[in-house]
């Protein structure tokens, strides 16, 4: 039985007026919430003893020995090849930060949910008790012969970084830290179709990066790895560049490959003449700063659920305005690249996931809008149910264009 909901407004289980009532009767998200918003559920019978004597003992020791003598026959004979699992430390969750393990766990049920919904990749939540990197590592590195890949989740930077890392050197399925490479994958999708609806290239335009954290680290990757004219991204001392003497390793590896214009000082310095401001920073831009863009600038302010420039405002100057919300068009969601990454790796039992299949993700992202392209939609919606499919596909063929496929 699921346990009774404490108000967090009050001293005892009632309602702010003493009323009693649960949170339920008074919050639809609580409602909704009440239980767990997921449950296993067997995909075969069990109605007789012969059923039972196939699902479990004895015919299942068949297909143990069977795997026993023959490893890779474990992707055939059980969910390994369809089933992700959602690791967190619940030091950054959402806008929340360190709310800790048992807080994650609704945002956890809701990514293997949405895993399930858009991409038809079964998931399970996993919230660990432990934030030390190496400890992090080994205890996925014990979980990893019952999943097909991992997904990291809501973990704070730096660690991210490091626990990728070592992750994908000690396992052989994939593994995939959404708050990076799910944000950069779709920017770059939206950022593709903003620069053709301009008559331009990723070549031709140059970006300022609010944000060094994690998704702003691989967005300045990805975006440099499709080819960007120049970007340069900005944390709350300014402009990350190679004359800064504050600079942790990611970030003097982030000075290294970005800025080529040689860029210092502030966020709103950076910000003149550009052609795109991207915000994953929580921070607030001043509208001066925005006015000073090129013309025809796009403005991509994805914080939540407080954009860094408001829409309103961002409209005054710029031909494409996107944001992280759902009620504002252009949507910069996650949901759009990840069920399909991990559906195209799992399909071919990729052993991880490369830079080039994160690219095919978001080109076959952007192709979606097709002829459709608009100010106001240069990136489907996750309800379009073309998306998954065309990430699936794409994410599948350059798995094993690059090698890393093996079926």
């Amino acid at each position: 039985m699921a346990a009774e909901i404490v108000n967090p407004r009050s001293d005892s289980n009632t309602d702010q007026d003493g009323g009693g009532e649960p949170l339920d009767s008074f919050d639809p998200a609580f409602a909704l919430h009440r239980g767990g918003k997921m449950a296993v559920q067997a995909t075969v019978p069990v109605r007789d003893k012969d059923d039972l004597s196939l699902a479990y003992t004895p015919g299942v020791a068949r297909v143990c020995t069977a795997i026993a003598e023959q490893p890779e026959l474990v992707h055939d004979y059980t969910w390994k090849s369809s089933v992700v699992a959602v690791v967190t430390d619940g030091t950054a969750v959402l806008g929340l930060g360190d709310i800790g393990p048992e807080a994650s766990l609704p945002v956890m049920e809701g990514k293997a949910i949405l895993f399930k919904q858009f991409g038809g990749v079964d998931a399970v939540p996993i919230a660990l008790d432990c934030t030390e990197v190496d400890e992090i590592v080994e205890t996925v590195v014990r979980l990893a012969p019952s999943f097909g890949g991992v997904n990291l989740e809501d973990i704070s930077a730096p660690r991210c970084f490091e626990i990728e890392r070592k992750l994908q050197e000690r396992v052989d399925i994939p593994v995939f830290h959404d708050d990076q490479h799910g944000t950069a994958v779709v920017t770059l999708a939206a950022l593709r179709n903003a620069a053709r609806l301009s008559g331009r290239s990723i070549g031709d335009l140059r970006a300022v990066i609010s944000g060094a954290g994690a998704a702003g680290v691989a967005i300045a990757k990805m975006l440099v790895e499709a080819g960007i004219g120049d970007v340069a991204v900005a944390d709350r001392k300014g402009v990350v560049s190679a004359d800064r003497e504050d600079l942790t390793s990611v970030k003097r590896e982030v000075a290294g490959f970005t800025n080529k214009a040689g860029i210092t000082g502030s966020l709103e310095a950076a910000l003149e003449g550009a052609d795109v401001f991207i915000g994953v920073s929580g921070g607030t831009v001043p509208e001066e700063a925005v006015a000073s863009m090129a013309e025809g600038a796009f403005v991509f302010a994805m914080a939540n659920p407080n954009p860094e420039v408001h829409p309103d405002v961002a409209h005054k100057y710029a031909a494409v305005v996107a944001t992280g919300r759902s009620d504002f068009p252009n949507q910069i969601n996650n949901v759009l690249a990840f069920p399909g990454i991990f559906a195209g790796a799992l399909q071919v039992r990729a052993s991880r996931i490369t830079e080039g299949m994160k690219i095919a993700a978001a080109e076959a992202l952007a192709a979606v809008v097709g002829d459709d392209l608009a100010a106001d939609y240069v990136i489907p919606s996750p309800f379009d149910e073309r998306v998954a499919p065309a990430v699936t596909a794409a994410v599948a063929a350059a798995a094993r264009a690059e090698g890393v496929a093996r079926r």
